[in-house]
């Protein structure tokens, strides 16, 4: 059977995924006789292209999901991408910006035109590029948060909350974005630090006798000042409780007020109070009834209420301004540096204004105490469990949800007003009339929902809630969510407790958690710093195999990865081998000539790569199921590159070129039988090098895909005939080190003398593989009786090789690869005298290990004073 003489990804990864998405390979049917494994993606934006972090989150998906279907579950990994209400209105301005026209003037109805015609052409890019990945999604079930099934559950969730009084629209102090121009809820603040300044005013009394001085941050908000506060155990400003003083420039006069909000060791002890720019402010304001006099428009700018003198000027001219009036008249008392956190929106990076505004919010706190159970109960975890920290903090801490943004593309709130009578109409249908008064005359609320409202129904609305669907029945609730640590708040809080409030339902079992994509030198990857990688361009020039390998090896539940073009290059040779070894095998192999391994007299070397099989395939198993992903494609890597390449494969030569059919034939079966299960055990991994290797495999299934993940079995145990072959391998790769440390030609053959350290006639019973991988023209087995005079003497885990001196080396040379071996030597030792000796080590660790470094110790000892012995022996040559 014959491959390509040369691993070519471009040449069969897209006809490959062509071929896998046309036979329904990724379709998963509701079956009763199978239990079901779902995934919902997290969906990308629209307006997204596929970066490192898409493809990290992605490949850890596609790498669960194979496994799985491997595995005979009915596994459904359910694709689909997100409206993304801001960033998508953002792209769409800009657009029209370009073409000169405003959003305004082309009118609600057009907009939403053009960006159904924006969603048309690029919304399916990062759908493509995900697919050149190797995503093995069911495309048909493909949902999008807009579609007609999604619409249906947003607005059915919306009145539902609606009328059970958990949506409710009311003033508050709520972010505000002055470039997007929409609230943001608190998850889509990011806060960074800024260095800024208190600026300490004073304020006086009408009769201009007394002073209060207080310090802020934000000079232009003063302008709405309607409170000075102190705290009422204070004594310092008793006799002012009650009291007013005057607001400067708008000559306002307000209260003096006595609340514990204040603290008095806090600077002066004195607040000025802005209710409609602060959160703080607002709700002593609240409990003072006092006045909320907004001073800035929507965009930023100061509005009418600033008066005349600031009227239209932007927030931080304002602010310039304000504080040279103020030290103007006399009342700047000081400019002192200050260095603090300030909120930025998510999307534009804009400094955020807290505004006093009439929005929708959701009530939280009847939604959070069971999603907070849920995860304290264990019936949700987070994979790494340290991350349910964050969770329990936002939680436990949540303020209600603001969730109508002033935008137009998006989930437009199922809200009319009757302009006749005032009536409220909430319902999931376009109403025709009123149904209080019978008027025709209503008009719909402006504003859409925010984007995570309907990414908050995400894994149950896909599946076609509110309907009691088959999907939804078989597949919900889903498996396991796979998101990054940044969006716990944003999404996966949000995922909870709607499931739980709207279907009675968790809405996963387990949230695995990774972290993000750096570079090599741990750097986060951003344009700034010029150290963004494409993942496309590696696809285009190594394959994505090689870039998921890369993305996969290494990866750590809640850890970063670092990710360099160094690692890609090493890991394109790994499937270089891979590919290699699998056209050596099939090209020695006849499949009439093929044998059952479990009946055939199989060599010792078979039994020894058939055992680390057996073994490599528990443990990535067990890897696979605890999400270990990083450390089972390492323990693959290092299996399939050592083991079966570089030692079974050499191993198996002199048989497959020997004059033994019987035992060539039985050697070509278990190399078929090991290279049929590397290929599944690395296909979760790589999916189209193992897919394209295994078509051309003797009495291969359909695909590979729906092949059986391998499984541990008794029968392929032989413990002891792999030890005893490892023993071989120590001895082997003895002899070949010293022959390149005393550039020594490889294919030099050289007679040698082993005293084994165990498993005597087992070894001679081999001594085979040391006559053809060590080159050897004549082994003798000896004892401890045996005194040999001017040799080479190699000390190793299968005994002492000893190798005439004229064949090799000088003594010189020879005595300083042996001090060489005793440093060597020495290292080991300290090291595990030193865990011995180490209290906290041997209190702690378990009995058995503190035995093996116990065994480990006097075998280093033993080698040792064997090393120095042939060093003195030397010495008296």
């Amino acid at each position: 059977m014959e491959m390509a003489k040369t691993y070519e990804p471009q040449s069969f990864e897209k006809d490959l995924y062509h071929w896998w998405e046309k036979e329904g390979f990724f379709t998963p049917s509701v079956d009763s006789k199978k239990e079901p494994f779902t995934i919902v993606i997290p969906p990308p934006n629209i307006t997204g292209q596929l970066h490192m972090g898409h493809a990290l989150d992605e490949s850890i998906q596609d790498c669960i999901i194979r496994f799985k279907r491997m595995q005979g579950y009915s596994t459904l990994w359910l694709p689909g991408t997100d409206h993304a209400s801001i960033a998508t209105e953002v792209k769409i301005v800009e657009q029209l910006a370009k073409e000169g026209i405003d959003k305004y003037d082309l009118g609600r109805e057009k907009f939403l035109e053009r960006a159904w015609d924006w969603k048309k052409q690029y919304g399916g890019r990062i759908v493509e590029q995900l697919r050149c990945l190797g995503s093995s999604c069911d495309w048909t079930r493909e949902a999008f948060t807009m579609d007609e099934r999604c619409s249906r559950a947003v607005k059915h969730v919306f009145v539902k909350l609606y009328n059970e009084g958990l949506i409710y629209q009311g003033d508050r102090i709520i972010n505000w974005c002055p470039v997007c121009q929409t609230a943001l809820s608190d998850a889509e603040v990011e806060y960074e630090e800024q260095a800024s300044h208190f600026w300490h005013f004073r304020y006086f009394t009408p009769d201009g006798k007394t002073e209060v001085i207080f310090a802020t941050t934000r000079p232009e908000t003063m302008l709405g000042d309607t409170a000075i506060a102190v705290n009422p155990e204070d004594e310092r400003y008793k006799d002012l409780v009650g009291k007013t003083v005057v607001v400067p420039f708008v000559n306002r006069e307000i209260p003096v007020i006595a609340d514990s909000y204040v603290e008095k060791d806090f600077g002066t002890g004195v607040v000025k109070i802005t209710p409609a720019h602060d959160p703080n402010d607002f709700e002593v304001g609240l409990r003072h009834n006092l006045p909320v006099i907004r001073v800035m428009n929507d965009d930023g700018t100061m509005n009418s209420l600033a008066g005349s003198e600031y009227e239209g000027l932007d927030r931080y001219e304002a602010r310039k301004k304000i504080v040279a009036e103020m030290e103007k008249i006399g009342q700047l008392v000081k400019i002192e540096d200050y260095t603090h956190n300030v909120g930025a929106c998510y999307r534009c990076h804009t400094t955020v204004e807290p505004i006093v505004s009439k929005q929708w919010f959701v009530k939280m706190k009847p939604l959070a105490e069971r999603a907070i159970q849920v995860v304290r109960d264990g019936e949700i975890n987070f994979v790494p469990k340290r991350f349910d920290k964050i969770y329990f903090n936002w939680m436990e801490n949540i303020k209600d949800w603001c969730i109508s943004r002033q935008l137009w593309w998006g989930h437009r709130i199922p809200v009319w007003y009757c302009d006749e009578c005032g009536e409220v109409i909430c319902q999931e249908e376009t109403p025709h009339s009123c149904p209080k008064c019978n008027s025709t005359k209503l008009r719909q609320d402006e504003d859409v929902l925010d984007t995570w409202f309907s990414s908050a129904l995400w894994p149950f609305s896909t599946l076609g809630y509110p309907e009691e669907t088959e999907d939804y029945k078989y597949f919900f609730p889903t498996n396991v969510l796979v998101t990054g640590y940044d969006i716990i708040f944003f999404w996966v809080a949000r995922m909870i407790f709607s499931s739980l409030h709207h279907t009675d339902k968790i809405p996963f079992k387990e949230v695995l958690i990774h972290g993000i994509v750096r570079d090599a030198q741990c750097r986060k990857m951003s344009k700034s710093l010029g150290n963004g990688i494409d993942p496309l361009e590696f696809i285009d020039k190594y394959g994505a195999d090689t870039l998921r390998f890369s993305l996969l090896n290494g990866v750590s539940s809640g850890g970063d990865i670092r990710f360099s073009a160094d690692k890609v290059e090493g890991n394109r040779n790994f499937m270089n081998k891979i590919w290699n070894a699998s056209r050596f095998v099939l090209m020695n192999t006849e499949e009439k000539n093929l044998v059952d391994i479990f009946s055939a007299d199989l060599s010792v070397a078979d039994k020894w790569i058939l055992n680390k099989l057996n073994i490599v395939t528990k443990e990535v198993t067990a890897n696979l199921e605890s999400y270990e992903l990083g450390v089972a494609a390492q323990k693959l890597y290092d299996f399939v590159w050592s083991e079966f390449c570089d030692w079974y494969i050499e191993f198996s030569k002199p048989v497959l070129y020997g004059t033994d059919e019987q035992a060539r034939n039985v050697t070509i079966s278990v190399l078929n039988y090991c290279l049929d299960k590397i290929l599944k055990l690395l296909h979760p991994f790589v999916p189209f090098l193992t897919e394209s290797i295994y078509q051309n495999l003797p009495g291969h299934e359909q695909t590979i895909m729906l092949a059986q993940y391998p499984v541990y079995s008794k029968d392929l145990e032989f413990g002891d005939d792999a030890d005893t072959l490892d023993l071989i391998k120590e001895i082997i790769k003895s002899v070949r080190n010293a022959k390149a440390e005393m550039n020594v030609a490889p294919s030099k053959r050289i007679s040698m003398f082993i005293r084994p350290s165990q498993k005597a006639e087992q070894m001679k019973n081999s001594v085979v593989y040391i006559e053809k991988l060590a080159g050897a023209e004549k082994v003798t087995f000896v004892d401890e009786t045996a005194t040999f005079e001017q040799v080479v003497s190699l000390v190793s885990a299968g005994g002492e090789v000893f190798i005439p001196l004229g064949e090799l080396v000088d003594k010189q040379k020879e005595i300083d690869r042996l001090t060489k071996e005793v440093n060597q030597v020495n290292s080991e030792i300290k090291r595990a005298e030193g865990k011995l000796n180490n209290q906290g080590f041997v209190a702690k660790a378990p009995a058995a290990l503190i035995e093996q470094e116990k065994e480990k110790l006097e075998k280093y000892k033993d080698m040792l004073t064997k090393l120095n012995e042939r060093i003195e022996e030397l010495k008296k040559l």
